[in-house]
């Protein structure tokens, strides 16, 4: 297997799993925990609550599915964005933008699954300094999405220059890796 469909298969395996963790902490949450109500909580650390609350809305809490049919134009349109993250990311080269767009595509699979079985997303993790909340309410898929965004973000500003020659070093290894097969 040459390195770039070594770096894809690794990027699929990654949004799996991802998608996976993400399930299993929901279900952890208001299955085996029995936090499924609004209002019920757990306190785990002076500053980390578990905590229910249903997210009508896509991020932040925007764009808030009121009717069936805006639920089901989300689920569209963020199944859309799914499709477009992975041919993105089947696009790729680079083993740091496949995994940046696996954890995108992880995440919204976890939250559409919610979201197509639901009707909402099942949030939980309370981050929170007193009164203070530098985050909504999130699950493992939101926060992946959001790490994935970051790292988007990071590698476009900073890691262009760099890329060009990790491409080209692929490539040569590709080029090479036929040579040697023939």
């Amino acid at each position: 297997m040459n390195p770039v469909m070594k770096n894809r298969l690794i990027g699929c395996v990654v949004a799996l799993v991802l998608f996976a963790v993400d399930q299993w902490s929901k279900n952890y949450v208001t299955k085996t925990l029995g936090i499924n109500e609004i209002g019920k909580a757990m306190e785990l650390l002076p500053i980390f609550d578990l905590r229910f609350t249903r997210n009508f809305g896509v991020s932040l809490g925007m764009f808030e599915a009121t009717s069936p049919e805006m639920r089901w134009g989300l689920v569209l349109v963020t199944g859309l964005i799914a499709l477009v993250v992975t041919v993105w990311m089947l696009r790729e080269k680079l083993l740091g933008d496949i995994i940046a767009l696996s954890f995108i595509l992880g995440g919204a699979l976890g939250n559409i699954k919610d979201r197509y079985e639901l009707g909402y997303v099942v949030d939980f993790a309370d981050l929170h300094f007193g009164d203070f909340r530098p985050f909504l309410i999130f699950n493992v898929a939101d926060a992946a999405i959001t790490i994935g965004v970051v790292i988007v973000l990071a590698r476009a500003f900073f890691m262009r220059d760099n890329d060009d020659k990790e491409v080209d070093d692929l490539m040569n290894t590709k080029a090479a890796d036929a040579a040697e097969s023939k």
